[in-house]
Protein backbone atom coordinates (compact mmCIF):
# COMPACT_ATOMS: atom_id res chain seq x y z
CA UNK A 1 0.00 0.00 0.00
CA UNK A 2 0.98 3.63 -0.48
CA UNK A 3 0.22 5.30 2.86
CA UNK A 4 0.18 8.96 3.91
CA UNK A 5 0.83 9.59 7.62
CA UNK A 6 -0.31 13.01 8.85
CA UNK A 7 0.97 13.19 12.43
CA UNK A 8 2.80 16.00 14.25
CA UNK A 9 4.29 13.74 16.92
CA UNK A 10 7.57 12.71 15.28
CA UNK A 11 8.03 9.68 17.54
CA UNK A 12 4.59 8.26 16.72
CA UNK A 13 5.00 9.02 13.00
CA UNK A 14 8.43 7.37 12.91
CA UNK A 15 7.21 4.28 14.75
CA UNK A 16 4.28 3.84 12.37
CA UNK A 17 6.41 4.53 9.29
CA UNK A 18 9.18 2.13 10.31
CA UNK A 19 6.66 -0.64 11.04
CA UNK A 20 4.79 -0.21 7.74
CA UNK A 21 7.95 0.06 5.64
CA UNK A 22 9.22 -3.16 7.23
CA UNK A 23 5.97 -4.74 6.00
CA UNK A 24 6.82 -3.59 2.44
CA UNK A 25 4.47 -0.60 2.33
CA UNK A 26 5.43 2.82 0.92
CA UNK A 27 5.04 5.75 3.33
CA UNK A 28 4.90 9.55 2.99
CA UNK A 29 4.80 11.94 5.94
CA UNK A 30 3.26 15.30 6.84
CA UNK A 31 3.62 17.02 10.22
CA UNK A 32 0.77 19.53 9.88
CA UNK A 33 -2.72 19.68 8.46
CA UNK A 34 -2.04 21.98 5.51
CA UNK A 35 0.86 19.88 4.24
CA UNK A 36 -1.17 16.72 4.75
CA UNK A 37 -4.09 18.11 2.76
CA UNK A 38 -1.79 19.21 -0.07
CA UNK A 39 -0.16 15.78 -0.32
CA UNK A 40 -3.52 14.03 -0.15
CA UNK A 41 -5.01 15.96 -3.08
CA UNK A 42 -1.90 15.87 -5.28
CA UNK A 43 -0.98 12.19 -4.88
CA UNK A 44 -2.69 8.82 -5.13
CA UNK A 45 -2.68 7.10 -1.75
CA UNK A 46 -4.32 3.81 -0.87
CA UNK A 47 -5.01 4.94 2.70
CA UNK A 48 -4.40 8.01 4.88
CA UNK A 49 -3.54 7.94 8.59
CA UNK A 50 -4.76 11.25 9.98
CA UNK A 51 -4.13 12.55 13.50
CA UNK A 52 -6.96 14.59 15.03
CA UNK A 53 -4.87 17.27 16.76
CA UNK A 54 -2.62 18.93 14.18
CA UNK A 55 -1.02 22.37 13.88
CA UNK A 56 -2.37 24.76 11.25
CA UNK A 57 -5.48 22.73 10.45
CA UNK A 58 -6.84 19.95 12.64
CA UNK A 59 -7.71 16.47 11.41
CA UNK A 60 -11.45 17.14 11.22
CA UNK A 61 -10.88 20.15 8.95
CA UNK A 62 -8.44 18.22 6.77
CA UNK A 63 -10.93 15.36 6.46
CA UNK A 64 -13.84 17.67 5.56
CA UNK A 65 -11.83 19.61 2.97
CA UNK A 66 -10.49 16.44 1.41
CA UNK A 67 -13.97 14.99 1.05
CA UNK A 68 -15.22 18.28 -0.44
CA UNK A 69 -12.36 18.81 -2.89
CA UNK A 70 -11.45 15.32 -4.12
CA UNK A 71 -13.38 13.05 -6.47
CA UNK A 72 -11.48 10.06 -5.11
CA UNK A 73 -12.66 8.62 -1.79
CA UNK A 74 -9.30 7.67 -0.28
CA UNK A 75 -9.90 5.74 2.96
CA UNK A 76 -8.98 7.71 6.10
CA UNK A 77 -8.07 6.21 9.46
CA UNK A 78 -8.21 8.90 12.16
CA UNK A 79 -5.95 8.73 15.22
CA UNK A 80 -6.91 10.45 18.45
CA UNK A 81 -6.50 10.38 22.21
CA UNK A 82 -10.16 11.41 22.55
CA UNK A 83 -12.40 8.45 23.20
CA UNK A 84 -15.85 9.89 23.94
CA UNK A 85 -18.81 8.92 21.78
CA UNK A 86 -19.24 12.56 20.72
CA UNK A 87 -15.65 12.70 19.45
CA UNK A 88 -16.05 9.47 17.49
CA UNK A 89 -19.32 10.62 15.94
CA UNK A 90 -17.77 13.97 14.98
CA UNK A 91 -14.93 12.15 13.23
CA UNK A 92 -17.26 9.98 11.16
CA UNK A 93 -19.44 12.97 10.30
CA UNK A 94 -16.33 14.73 8.97
CA UNK A 95 -15.78 11.82 6.58
CA UNK A 96 -13.32 9.45 8.24
CA UNK A 97 -13.69 5.73 7.51
CA UNK A 98 -12.25 4.34 10.72
CA UNK A 99 -11.16 5.53 14.15
CA UNK A 100 -8.29 4.32 16.35
CA UNK A 101 -7.73 5.49 19.93
CA UNK A 102 -4.19 6.18 21.20
CA UNK A 103 -2.29 4.26 22.42
CA UNK A 104 -2.76 1.49 19.87
CA UNK A 105 -1.10 -1.65 18.57
CA UNK A 106 0.86 -1.26 15.33
CA UNK A 107 -0.34 -4.69 14.27
CA UNK A 108 -3.97 -3.61 14.74
CA UNK A 109 -3.25 -0.42 12.82
CA UNK A 110 -1.95 -2.38 9.82
CA UNK A 111 -4.89 -4.80 9.91
CA UNK A 112 -7.33 -1.88 9.86
CA UNK A 113 -5.44 -0.22 7.00
CA UNK A 114 -5.49 -3.43 4.97
CA UNK A 115 -9.23 -3.80 5.55
CA UNK A 116 -9.87 -0.21 4.42
CA UNK A 117 -7.73 -0.75 1.33
CA UNK A 118 -9.50 -3.99 0.40
CA UNK A 119 -12.91 -2.38 0.84
CA UNK A 120 -11.94 0.65 -1.27
CA UNK A 121 -10.48 -1.49 -4.06
CA UNK A 122 -13.59 -3.66 -4.24
CA UNK A 123 -11.80 -6.76 -2.98
CA UNK A 124 -13.19 -6.84 0.55
CA UNK A 125 -15.37 -9.91 0.13
CA UNK A 126 -13.36 -11.73 -2.54
CA UNK A 127 -9.65 -12.23 -1.84
CA UNK A 128 -9.02 -13.81 -5.28
CA UNK A 129 -8.27 -11.67 -8.34
CA UNK A 130 -8.73 -13.50 -11.62
CA UNK A 131 -8.74 -13.09 -15.38
CA UNK A 132 -8.93 -15.98 -17.85
CA UNK A 133 -6.98 -18.85 -16.21
CA UNK A 134 -4.84 -16.55 -14.01
CA UNK A 135 -5.60 -16.28 -10.29
CA UNK A 136 -3.95 -14.21 -7.55
CA UNK A 137 -4.98 -14.98 -3.97
CA UNK A 138 -4.48 -11.88 -1.80
CA UNK A 139 -4.68 -13.85 1.44
CA UNK A 140 -2.29 -16.71 0.66
CA UNK A 141 -0.16 -14.67 -1.82
CA UNK A 142 -0.31 -17.57 -4.27
CA UNK A 143 -0.37 -17.06 -8.03
CA UNK A 144 -1.75 -19.73 -10.33
CA UNK A 145 -2.21 -19.95 -14.07
CA UNK A 146 -4.00 -22.97 -15.51
CA UNK A 147 -3.63 -24.49 -12.02
CA UNK A 148 0.15 -24.17 -12.17
CA UNK A 149 1.71 -22.48 -9.13
CA UNK A 150 3.86 -19.47 -10.09
CA UNK A 151 6.43 -18.08 -7.66
CA UNK A 152 7.15 -14.34 -7.71
CA UNK A 153 9.37 -12.15 -5.55
CA UNK A 154 7.50 -9.77 -3.18
CA UNK A 155 7.97 -6.56 -5.22
CA UNK A 156 7.10 -8.31 -8.49
CA UNK A 157 4.00 -9.64 -6.75
CA UNK A 158 2.97 -6.10 -5.76
CA UNK A 159 3.29 -4.95 -9.39
CA UNK A 160 1.16 -7.87 -10.53
CA UNK A 161 -1.51 -7.29 -7.85
CA UNK A 162 -1.87 -3.63 -8.80
CA UNK A 163 -2.26 -4.52 -12.47
CA UNK A 164 -4.76 -7.26 -11.61
CA UNK A 165 -6.83 -4.77 -9.63
CA UNK A 166 -6.97 -2.57 -12.74
CA UNK A 167 -7.57 -5.02 -15.58
CA UNK A 168 -10.28 -2.71 -16.91
CA UNK A 169 -7.72 -0.08 -17.97
CA UNK A 170 -4.13 0.71 -18.90
CA UNK A 171 -1.86 1.31 -15.89
CA UNK A 172 0.80 3.96 -16.54
CA UNK A 173 4.49 3.46 -15.74
CA UNK A 174 4.45 6.47 -13.39
CA UNK A 175 1.41 5.08 -11.56
CA UNK A 176 3.11 1.73 -11.01
CA UNK A 177 6.38 3.33 -9.87
CA UNK A 178 4.52 5.54 -7.39
CA UNK A 179 2.52 2.58 -6.07
CA UNK A 180 5.67 0.53 -5.44
CA UNK A 181 8.34 3.09 -4.53
CA UNK A 182 6.48 6.31 -3.74
CA UNK A 183 8.42 9.46 -4.64
CA UNK A 184 11.84 7.75 -4.39
CA UNK A 185 12.16 5.06 -7.10
CA UNK A 186 15.52 3.26 -7.31
CA UNK A 187 18.06 4.22 -9.95
CA UNK A 188 17.79 2.67 -13.37
CA UNK A 189 14.58 1.09 -14.62
CA UNK A 190 13.58 -1.54 -12.05
CA UNK A 191 9.97 -1.57 -13.23
CA UNK A 192 11.05 -2.95 -16.60
CA UNK A 193 12.73 -5.87 -14.82
CA UNK A 194 9.59 -6.66 -12.81
CA UNK A 195 7.40 -6.53 -15.94
CA UNK A 196 9.87 -8.85 -17.67
CA UNK A 197 9.68 -11.30 -14.77
CA UNK A 198 5.87 -11.20 -14.84
CA UNK A 199 5.84 -11.87 -18.58
CA UNK A 200 8.43 -14.61 -18.28
CA UNK A 201 6.43 -16.34 -15.52
CA UNK A 202 2.83 -15.72 -16.62
CA UNK A 203 2.95 -15.62 -20.42
CA UNK A 204 5.99 -17.46 -21.74
CA UNK A 205 4.95 -20.98 -20.62
CA UNK A 206 1.38 -20.55 -21.95
CA UNK A 207 -0.26 -20.18 -25.35
CA UNK A 208 -2.29 -17.05 -24.63
CA UNK A 209 -0.60 -13.76 -23.77
CA UNK A 210 -2.17 -11.73 -20.95
CA UNK A 211 0.40 -9.00 -20.29
CA UNK A 212 0.33 -6.24 -22.90
CA UNK A 213 2.43 -3.12 -23.43
CA UNK A 214 0.61 0.02 -24.53
CA UNK A 215 3.49 1.95 -26.06
CA UNK A 216 4.08 5.40 -24.64
CA UNK A 217 1.57 4.86 -21.83
CA UNK A 218 2.08 1.73 -19.73
CA UNK A 219 0.85 -1.84 -19.30
CA UNK A 220 -2.34 -3.83 -19.06
CA UNK A 221 -3.34 -7.34 -18.09
CA UNK A 222 -6.12 -8.32 -20.46
CA UNK A 223 -7.53 -11.34 -22.26
CA UNK A 224 -7.60 -9.28 -25.46
CA UNK A 225 -4.73 -7.96 -27.59
CA UNK A 226 -6.65 -4.74 -28.26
Amino acid sequence: MHVLIVEDNSEIATNIGTYLEAKDHTVDFAADGLTGLHLAVTNNYNVIILDLMLPGMNGLEVCRKLRESSLEHTPILMLTARDTLEDVVEGFEAGTDDYLIKPFSLQELEVRLEALHRRASGQYDNPVLSIEDLEVNLETHKVKRANNIIKLKPTTMRVLVYMMRNTHRVVTRQELETEIWGDSPPDGDPLRAHIYNIRNSLDKPFDKKLVHTVHGIGYRISSSDE
